[in-house]
């Protein structure tokens, strides 16, 4: 059975609420096993045991969070010259923008040789304060139903041996 990872980190429950979001459209193909892991749990082997990746963080003064970096630090040799041609997308929750944390993960994906099924997700919450930025997010159904329709859509391909 083929494996769906998704990765997530997520310091304020935006980008966490995507992953659970892609993770219950991917549940949706009974054909694929999809893992949910949070960063800190993510290892190389988990990478290595997947067929294709959904990678959901935050963007954090304007770049990747660092626990996802440091996801992508642990798994990153583990996984080097061993996964080329699987496909990935990826989720950022951002407070305006997203794009720089988009890049980042598009330059790491891009040294694993990955190749991506769909442009960033980025999901924009507008928070532009202290108070804001550090409260709990509720992302809008409209937005999570972005995120499910993606989860569906690489569960799809997956399974259908699309990619």
């Amino acid at each position: 059975m083929k494996t769906l990872l998704i990765v997530y980190h997520s310091r304020t429950g935006g980008a966490a609420q995507m992953a659970r979001a892609a993770a219950r459209g991917a549940a949706a193909e009974a054909a694929l096993r999809t893992r949910l892991l949070p960063a800190a749990q993510a290892r190389g082997e988990d990478v290595l045991a997947a067929q294709a990746y959904i990678f959901a963080a935050p963007e954090n003064l304007g770049a990747l969070s660092g626990a996802m970096k440091e996801f992508f630090d642990r798994a990153y040799y583990a996984a080097l010259g061993r996964i080329e041609g699987r496909r990935y997308a990826s989720l950022i929750c951002a407070g305006t923008d997203g794009a720089n944390a988009a890049r980042q993960i598009e330059r790491i994906t891009t040294g694993w040789r990955l190749r991506p099924v769909a442009e960033p997700l980025i999901i924009c919450t507008g928070a532009q304060t202290p108070e804001a930025i550090w409260a709990e997010k509720t992302l809008p159904q409209a937005a999570l139903a972005q995120c499910a329709e993606l989860g569906v859509a690489m569960a799809a391909g997956l399974a259908a041996g699309i990619f």
